[in-house]
C-alpha cells in the first residue's frame, strides 16, 4: 500500500472506536493529529520531490528543443553556403536532439500528470486532517459533557438514598429544639433573677402606654365622651416639719419593699 494510501485508511478509521477503546480520549484524539500532521509534512516533502522532478525534465525538453532549433539554423547556413553534406550532417544532428526532445516531452508530461494528482491527493489529505481537528474538538466536547453528566447522576443516585435525607430533617430538628430550649431558658432567667419588683413595673410601663393609645383613639372614634378637664389643684405649701415627715415614709416604703423582695426571693 502507498503513502497516501495508507494516510487514507489512518483517516478513514473510526474515531469513535478510539474514544471507545482508550483510556484517555482526549490524549488518544490529540495523538492522532499530531501523526497526522507528521505524516502530512512527510507527505508534502514527497509532492515536492514530484515537482522538483517535473521542473527538471521540463527544463532537459526545453534544452532539447532548443539545441535542436541550433542545428537547423546552422542547417540552413551550410543550404546557403553551397555546403549541402554538412547541412545534412547538420540535420541528422537536429534529428536526434528531437528525439531525445520528444522523450522528455512524454515523461515530463506523465511527471506533470503525476504530480497534478499528487497535488490534489495533498490537498485532499490536508481537507481531512482538518476536518478531523474540527471532529476531534466537537468530540472531546462530547466526551467532557459525557463524562460530567456521569458524575452528576452518581451524586444524585447516592443523594437519593432516604437515610441521607433522614440524617438530615434528624439534625434539623434537633437543633430546633436546641434553640428552643436556650430562648425558653433565657426567658426564664431574664423574669426570675434579678430585681422581681423591677422587671414587673418593666412590664406594667410597657402595657401603658398601649392602653393610653387606645383610650385615645375611641374618644377620637367618638366611642367614649371626651375626657373632663380636671380643675387645676394648687399644692398648699409643704412645711419643713411635713417635708421631714414625707423622707421618714420613704424609708419606711423602701423597708418595706426590700423585705417584700427578700420574701419573694
Amino acid at each position: 500500500m502507498g503513502f497516501f494510501g495508507r494516510m487514507a485508511t489512518l483517516i478513514k478509521s473510526n474515531i469513535n472506536d478510539l474514544i471507545s477503546k482508550s483510556e484517555d480520549p482526549e490524549k488518544m484524539l490529540n495523538q492522532v493529529i499530531v501523526d497526522m500532521n507528521t505524516q502530512l509534512v512527510e507527505a508534502k516533502k514527497q509532492v515536492a520531490v514530484a515537482i522538483a522532478d517535473e521542473k527538471r525534465l521540463q527544463k532537459q525538453l526545453q534544452s532539447e528543443t532548443t539545441v535542436a532549433e541550433e542545428w537547423q539554423r546552422k542547417a540552413m547556413l551550410a543550404i546557403r553556403a553551397g555546403d549541402d553534406e554538412l547541412a545534412k550532417e547538420a540535420l541528422l544532428r537536429k534529428k536526434e536532439h528531437d528525439q531525445l526532445a520528444a522523450t522528455f516531452q512524454d515523461q515530463w508530461q506523465k511527471q506533470k500528470n503525476a504530480t497534478d494528482q499528487l497535488k490534489l491527493a495533498l490537498r485532499a489529505l490536508n481537507n481531512k486532517i482538518e476536518e478531523a481537528k474540527r471532529k476531534k474538538n466537537v468530540l472531546i466536547a462530547q466526551q467532557r459533557r459525557a463524562v460530567a453528566m456521569k458524575s452528576i447522576q452518581e451524586t444524585m443516585s447516592g443523594l437519593s438514598e432516604t437515610s441521607a435525607f433522614d440524617t438530615f430533617d434528624r439534625m434539623a430538628e434537633k437543633i430546633n429544639q436546641l434553640e428552643a430550649e436556650a430562648e425558653a431558658g433565657a426567658e426564664l432567667s431574664e423574669e426570675y433573677s434579678g430585681d422581681v419588683l423591677k422587671h414587673k413595673f418593666s412590664k406594667l410601663e410597657a402595657t401603658s402606654g398601649a392602653d393610653a393609645d387606645l383610650e385615645a383613639l375611641k374618644r377620637q372614634m367618638g366611642l367614649i365622651p371626651a375626657a373632663e378637664v380636671a380643675p387645676v389643684r394648687v399644692e398648699a405649701e409643704v412645711t419643713p416639719e411635713e417635708a421631714e415627715l414625707s423622707e421618714e415614709e420613704m424609708v419606711e416604703l423602701e423597708a418595706a419593699l426590700a423585705e417584700l423582695k427578700a420574701r419573694e426571693v
